[in-house]
């Protein structure tokens, strides 16, 4: 669970936003995908998450679906729930059957799901097109960023752009010990119904559940 914390929150610093001054055709893609993410009402995405080493080695390979409505959110990937009302963010733990409750934060350097589709205005990058490649039959548009601040806990992350949709398609993230994290999107549905119920975590349905409250 550490591990798929840990990836989401480097992705979240890195889409914390973009430094200006940058190439002017990855910014002007880069709005484009904040844009179409923003005309969503509700949003239904499947992803894997792929963990390699340095050599290309696969470590580890686990599918998930994330739900997104506003600021709410809900991820569902292998041993792990993740539910957020906006307030609120449960973290439930299958093999413990266990919660741990915290409250949101909704910071700019913060987990959230839907920074990894929109939110791209920060000072912190420098970024660049790398230009167009085929991927699944898709023709992406690849941007590499550059972390200006050396301490972060990456080095480099490069972001795979839908050319035809202007979605996001890929995150590779490469870390200092040259492990590299990829989410890529499956697919994606923009115009689901979602009940707010749906964001909040329903202990009656977890018979015997562990509550760790952080708040």
């Amino acid at each position: 669970m550490k591990k798929i914390s840990l990836f989401f929150a480097i992705v979240i610093a890195s889409f914390s936003t973009f430094a200006q001054g940058n190439d002017p055709a990855a910014k002007k893609i880069l709005d484009a995908v904040s844009a179409k993410f923003k005309s969503f009402k509700g949003v239904q995405a499947n992803f894997t998450l792929k963990n390699e080493d340095e050599k290309g080695k696969v470590l580890g390979t686990k599918k998930g679906t994330v739900a997104m409505k506003g600021n709410k959110y809900k991820v569902n990937i292998t041993g792990q729930e993740i539910f957020c009302d906006g307030v609120t963010v449960w973290t439930y733990d299958k093999s413990a059957n266990e919660v741990t409750i915290t409250k949101a934060d909704n910071g700019a350097s913060t987990l959230t799901p839907q920074k990894l589709f929109t939110n791209f205005y920060d000072k912190d990058f420098l970024y660049k097109l790398n230009g167009e490649k085929k991927e699944a039959g898709k023709t992406v548009q690849e941007i590499e960023m550059t972390p200006v601040d050396k301490t972060k806990l990456f080095h480099k992350v490069y972001l795979q752009v839908d050319k035809a949709t202007s979605t996001l398609y890929s995150t590779k993230v490469l870390d200092k010990n040259q492990n590299r994290f990829t989410y890529t999107v499956n697919s994606m549905n923009g115009k689901v119904a979602l009940a707010d119920a749906s964001f909040t975590f329903d202990k009656k349905k977890y018979p015997g559940v562990e509550e760790i409250d952080l708040r």
